[in-house]
């Protein structure tokens, strides 16, 4: 089997779950100045970090995500 190396990520919008490594790969390749992680571990507990001290600012980065989110239905 032949290896694939020619794969482009798009940066679209998809109605598709995406692999978590996947998602993190592009954070950790991008120019972020602070990031929020959260979702569910391979047990199915909630997994929540953050490199923002500030619960104020971690509450004001996640409220412009769901106004985003909100916005791209």
């Amino acid at each position: 089997m032949e290896l694939v190396t020619n794969v482009v990520t798009l940066p679209v919008i998809t109605t598709l779950d995406l692999d978590a490594e996947r998602v993190l790969e592009g954070a950790i390749n991008s120019t972020l100045q602070s990031c929020i992680v959260l979702g569910y571990d391979a047990d199915g507990e909630f997994y929540f970090s953050s490199t923002m001290a500030d619960g104020g600012d971690v509450l004001w980065l996640l409220e412009m995500a769901k106004l985003n989110l909100f916005k791209a239905i």
